[in-house]
């Protein structure tokens, strides 16, 4: 397992992410929702967030036809970011291996959790 993403790394986050983030800050109170804020702003106004186009939705729907072919059902938000880098042919890179696991045309990377 891979432990850090380097500094030349071209990183980016699909747009299902940050709705994910954005819940969290949603869901808080109080001083960690303005924790969490802070960091959210953080990280959007960092990172590029890849939009949910149509190339994504042409690999979202290829993903989604396979895993209920295959009989092994993924989280919609994951089928969505595993067609989001896909269609922009990017490495996914996650601690979630079974989310992600042997998804035809999604490069996985794991990252160890420290």
């Amino acid at each position: 397992m891979e432990q850090a993403i380097g500094d030349e790394d071209d990183v980016a986050i699909a747009a299902i992410t940050a709705a994910e983030l954005l819940v969290g800050v949603e869901r808080a109170s109080g001083r960690r929702r303005a924790d969490r804020a802070r960091f959210v702003d953080e990280v959007l106004t960092t990172l590029t967030v890849e939009d949910y186009d149509l190339a994504t939705a042409r690999a979202h729907a290829d993903l989604l036809v396979e895993v209920r072919r295959s009989g092994r059902p993924r989280g919609a938000h994951d089928l969505i970011i595993a067609a989001t880098a896909r269609s922009t042919r990017r490495v996914l890179i996650t601690t979630d291996a079974r989310g992600f696991a042997d998804l035809p045309g999604v490069e996985l990377r794991l990252l160890g959790m420290p």
